[in-house]
């Protein structure tokens, strides 16, 4: 009995540390195959490749799962997946607060604390899990665990793409007080870096981000438009052309303008903040799968039409199912080309990159448990569906987001620190990952 006791637990260790290290394999290949050493393979290639799994094969891979999978009462049923990611993100903000309050890193670095502590990545690294963990023939998930997999990381990735293109977008700007302006009220701008000398990292997971630069992206936006709210002196801070098409200084009366003087000051304020939040940005390859994989999944001539054996259509499925098999590698040799550049130099200081790490990765997976297994209590989950949990569990164990390193090279905020932070949060992330998910294989037979 004690034999086949240890020989469970055994099993148990493999079947949760095999996958990653099957994906470790697959960074390491391409940490080497990226490595400034070798240069076996140049940057530029694992550009293109990031830019081919954005704009291709992760769309493919959406698509395909989440299509097949999700109908009308799904949807219904899988209400708590965004719904946790919101929550993930205000619990994981909430200790990055604490985090800068403990560690005090320099002031200009305080929003970037919390930040990094409070989005995780919900988009290529998930996916990469569940392909790795649903490659095994005695996974713990059944026959459909990659199907079903992902499509719930699919479900969620929609939400957090909006919360970074709003409210982190607003939250990377320039702090204002660090941001000089000369007597004629044109900035100083640090000079762009080019695409030679990018970090890698800004390119590994939403490509073509620095061709989304505005003309206030690099500038406190929001802190110039609500200062003289403020009281500040409007010398300080010169003040935005908040007109119409310059309408309104022009003396052009139009509906807008009018419209213009009749809103009060903090809302017509409020209206420019959100005509300036990029939001159109979520409009990207992988958002537009996930909303085609939903319209087709829920409508039953659709679905009929696109998936199954019989469907006319299943051709051109069985297609696209060939480009999604492409993006678990990807994705990690393009994060090891990443790691293969190495930390940059970072003004965060020691022990805030500590504090961010271990509370991203050691405190906040340790919450998230408490949560879902809550929310199990509440009857807020799928019955009987542990590949669920899995992906619940999983929102609040990974790494800080990539996407937050190509929001600070946007915003010209934290750019260098972002770099660092997201290179030590990975290479601690093979330890956490490996505990974290061997406990969670032991909880799912009890939440």
């Amino acid at each position: 009995m004690d034999h086949q006791t240890v020989n469970d637990r055994n099993g148990d260790w493999l079947s949760a540390v095999v996958p990653l290290m099957k994906l470790l394999c697959l960074t390491v290949i391409g940490l080497i195959l990226a490595h400034p050493k070798t240069q076996i393979v140049p940057r530029a290639t694992f550009k293109l490749l990031s830019k081919l799994v954005f704009a291709l094969f992760l769309p493919c891979l959406i698509f395909v799962h989440l299509g097949e999978s999700v109908t009308l009462n799904d949807v219904l049923l899988w209400w708590f997946v965004p719904v946790n990611v919101l929550i993930s993100t205000a619990i994981g903000c909430t200790l990055g607060y604490i985090v800068a309050i403990v560690c005090r890193p320099p002031p200009q670095f305080f929003r970037f604390t919390v930040i990094m502590t409070g989005f995780g990545n919900t988009g290529n690294l998930p996916f990469a899990i569940v392909g790795s963990v649903c490659h095994s023939s005695d996974n713990p998930f059944g026959p459909d665990c990659h199907r079903t997999g992902i499509a719930y990381v699919s479900f969620a990735q929609w939400v957090a793409v909006i919360l970074v293109y709003t409210l982190v977008y607003h939250m990377m700007e320039p702090p204002m007080e660090y941001y000089e302006i000369v007597a004629d009220g044109n900035e100083v701008e640090e000079e762009p870096i080019s695409n030679i000398s990018r970090p890698l990292l800004h390119e590994a997971e939403w490509p073509g981000m620095m061709d989304k630069e505005t003309e206030h992206s690099k500038v406190p936006f929001i802190a110039r438009v609500f200062a003289s709210i403020s009281g500040s002196s409007q010398n300080t801070f010169p003040d935005l052309d908040f007109t119409e098409e310059g309408e309104a200084s022009a003396g052009i009366s139009s509906p807008k303008s009018i419209r213009c003087l009749a809103e009060p000051k903090v809302v017509r304020r409020i209206r420019v903040v959100a005509e300036k939040t990029p939001i159109q940005h979520i409009l990207q390859p992988p958002t537009i799968a996930s909303l085609l994989a939903l319209i087709v999944g829920t409508v039953p001539v659709f679905r009929d039409f696109v998936f199954g054996s019989d469907a006319p259509l299943s051709f051109f499925t069985d297609s696209l199912e060939i480009l999604a098999g492409a993006v678990v590698p990807l994705v990690m040799l393009i994060l090891g080309g990443m790691l293969a550049e190495g930390p940059n130099d970072s003004s965060l200081g020691i022990r805030t990159t500590i504090g961010i790490t271990v509370t991203r990765l050691l405190i906040l997976p340790f919450v998230g448990i408490g949560v879902v297994a809550l929310a199990d209590k509440l009857n807020f989950l799928v019955q009987g569906d542990q590949m669920y949990r899995f992906v619940l569990l999983l929102q609040y164990t990974t790494p800080s987001a990539i996407l937050l390193g190509a929001i600070a090279s946007l915003r010209g905020y934290a750019v260098k620190e972002a770099s660092a932070l997201l290179f030590w949060q990975h290479v601690c992330a093979v330890v956490s990952l490996s505990v974290y998910i061997v406990i969670y294989f032991k909880l799912l037979s009890y939440i």
